[in-house]
């Protein structure tokens, strides 16, 4: 998969009602996206390059609101009421655009993204053992990962952050040992075994730190520095014993489409959006309100 460094760009996520925007006829007449976007409240484009915001401009203008009405982002924003959903796109499409995306890839993102919401869903059974946060909470969030994938390690501070800014929220791991990864089934097992001792994520989080050292032995050293009976996971690898539930695990997240590591699931919709703590937030508070619109953003 792609890289996983943080995004940083505060000032395109704000919220704020958006006015002023053109239409693509006064576009076509030659006018200048810069004034355009520095006409709008509530958003600051003023560090995006001439090519970014001519790539922004464009995005408003061809993709549809999806907060009930058939308007355009553009015309959604135009009228000053734009939903919390359509001004949190804004800001994904205003870092993609700073990032040199053209506009036909943004608007192709932003379509797969919000068709998610009506698509059927995975089914992913979770082991409170393996999740942080409230059992009750109305939004689950659960990621498959391989333990010497490094975009999951690159990842790991990304999630944490995310339980800090939404504590309402559960978080679940899910582990997804990938085949070329010559040391993971067995870093699995040790997670699985630790879980069942108490230890999920003491384990885990040592299995990240000693990634790319990573060996049958090292593992066993882990789990023994982790206060657990190095014999018992010895015994319980012998045994087979996490075997099938590491190949029920990484059916589990074939089936909901997982295909690179790490991948996040929200409410069992699959997060397509570049992996960042923005878009996981984005993902979030658009479930949220999702579910208080009765599967509609209409008002929010």
């Amino acid at each position: 998969m792609g890289t996983t460094n943080r995004i940083v760009a505060p000032r395109f996520w704000t919220g704020g009602a958006l006015v002023a925007l053109v239409s693509l006829t006064t576009l076509a007449q030659g006018n200048d996206p810069a004034r355009i976007l520095s006409e709008l409240p509530g958003f600051d484009f003023s560090r995006l390059s001439a090519a970014a915001k001519k790539e922004l401009v464009s995005v408003l203008t061809d993709e549809f609101d999806a907060c009930g009405r058939p308007l355009t982002l553009y015309a959604s924003l135009k009228k000053g009421d734009a939903c919390k959903h359509t001004r949190r796109l804004v800001g994904y499409a205003a870092f993609q655009a700073s990032e040199g995306s053209p506009a036909t890839e943004t608007l192709n993102a932003l379509a797969k993204y919000n068709q998610s919401f009506t698509a059927k869903r995975a089914k992913l059974a979770v082991d409170e053992r393996q999740c942080v946060g409230p059992k009750d909470a109305k939004v689950t969030l659960v990621e498959f990962s391989d333990f010497e994938c490094p975009y999951c390690n690159a990842a790991r501070p990304m999630i944490e952050e995310v339980i800090r800014a939404r504590p309402q929220v559960r978080v679940c791991y899910a582990l997804f040992p990938l085949a070329g990864h010559a040391n993971s089934t067995m870093a699995g097992q040790a997670a699985l075994f630790a879980r069942d001792n108490g230890r999920f994520l003491t384990v885990s989080n040592a299995l990240f730190d000693n990634q790319t050292s990573l060996s049958d032995a090292l593992i066993r050293t882990l789990v023994k520095k982790a206060g657990l009976d190095e014999k018992a996971f010895d015994r319980a690898v012998a045994d087979k014993k996490y075997l099938d539930e590491l190949n029920a695990s990484k059916e589990a997240g074939k089936a909901g489409g997982v295909d690179s590591t790490p991948t996040v699931f929200v409410n069992g919709r699959k997060v397509t959006l570049a992996f960042s703590v923005e878009t996981l937030l984005l993902a979030i508070d658009d479930e949220t309100d999702w579910i208080a619109g009765n599967s509609s953003w209409t008002g929010n």
